[in-house]
């Protein structure tokens, strides 16, 4: 009882397949009780209820904890430890953390977390790890040419260039042990070698970078890394060192409530129309097809959606349509709403 449970955080940018990687981790892990506390950046668990469906043996739903609007990263003492305390009064304890931190998270501020006696005399951040969407960084999506930034900054030291994406995404990589590379189904060779030279840019201290399509890694790599990254915060550089707190004003939410639709394929294209004119991020949740026993699960980083039925819907269960939306600051959210509530 005295050895400190390992913990694996697992971050990575909106829709990178930071839930398919763990729903990969639980099925292919079978030597120890694992557990999951799961952060979402909106009011609709989408990754919880994927999860949970999973019915792997050694992840009850019991340890599944779902701490839902918020970030884990700003309400440490009010969310994460209270969940982590939960958990370790369990009878069967886990010995095994799985810890999903939202897409807009910062993951050195809850790499912190561990140094806090209560936390840190029965936990170790085993490894941080970054799931990274191969597709949108080869597009230029979350990271900015930073030489030439840096030279017209040289040039104009009066230049203004605060993007939050960029600076979400190379933190995420500075605090990482390990960083998956995924999606690489969707990249030329190319690309594939641009993006792991802006990966490698990004990891000063020569992290792994692991290729992985569909979140496919090896589990007894990506919970074997014994970082004890709670004793090394000051190899892990982040934008907000020094500051007391950051803040998620760049970015917006909200859930939009839409009708029954007659067709999958209907809804999807409706969604990427929106997502492209809108400039949106990321847009997942649940959706009722008229005449089907199951609820199609929707999920989109920027105009590219994937979707699937994925369980019946319950005896009982109020079926309706949920959809959270993700995007910058400014983002239209009463035309989004008018758009999505067409038939």
């Amino acid at each position: 009882m005295s050895a400190k449970i390992p913990s694996t955080i697992i971050t990575g940018f909106l829709g990178a397949g930071k839930t398919t990687l763990i729903r990969h981790l639980l099925e292919t892990t079978r030597d120890r009780r694992l557990a999951l506390v799961i952060n979402e950046f909106g009011d609709v668990g989408v990754d919880g209820e994927i999860l949970r469906s999973c019915g792997v043996e050694n992840c009850p739903e019991e340890n599944i904890v779902e701490l839902a609007n918020g970030c884990l990263c700003c309400t440490v003492a009010d969310d994460f430890a209270p969940a982590i305390e939960a958990l370790l009064a369990h009878e069967k304890r886990p010995e095994h953390i799985i810890i999903e931190t939202s897409g807009l998270a910062l993951p050195k501020p809850l790499v912190k977390a561990f140094d806090w006696p209560a936390i840190r005399s029965s936990l170790t951040v085993d490894g941080v790890i970054a799931v990274v969407d191969g597709r949108a960084v080869a597009d230029g999506r979350f990271a900015d040419d930073l030489e030439a930034v840096a030279a017209e900054r040289a040039q104009v030291q009066t230049i203004d260039h605060d993007n939050p994406l960029e600076e979400v995404f190379e933190d995420q990589l500075a605090c990482a042990d390990l960083i998956i590379l995924n999606k690489t189904d969707l990249l030329s060779e190319e690309e594939e070698a641009s993006v792991l030279q802006t990966l490698s840019n990004g990891a000063s201290r020569g992290v792994k970078v692991v290729r992985a399509r569909r979140g496919v890694v090896d589990s007894r790599l990506a919970l074997g890394l014994s970082a004890a990254a709670e004793d090394d915060l000051a190899n892990r550089p982040s934008h907000h060192d020094g500051l007391d707190e950051h803040d998620h004003e760049d970015f917006k939410s909200f859930v939009v409530e839409i009708a029954p639709v007659h067709g999958a394929a209907e809804i999807v294209s409706r969604l990427a129309e929106v997502a492209a004119s809108h400039d949106v991020l990321r847009i997942k949740g649940f959706v009722e097809v008229v005449g089907k026993p199951m609820r199609l699960l929707v999920q989109g980083v920027g105009a590219r959606f994937q979707h699937r039925f994925d369980r019946p819907w319950s005896p009982g269960e109020t079926r309706s349509s949920r959809l959270v939306v993700i995007g910058r600051k400014g983002l239209d959210r009463e035309a989004i709403l008018a758009e999505l509530a067409t038939t």
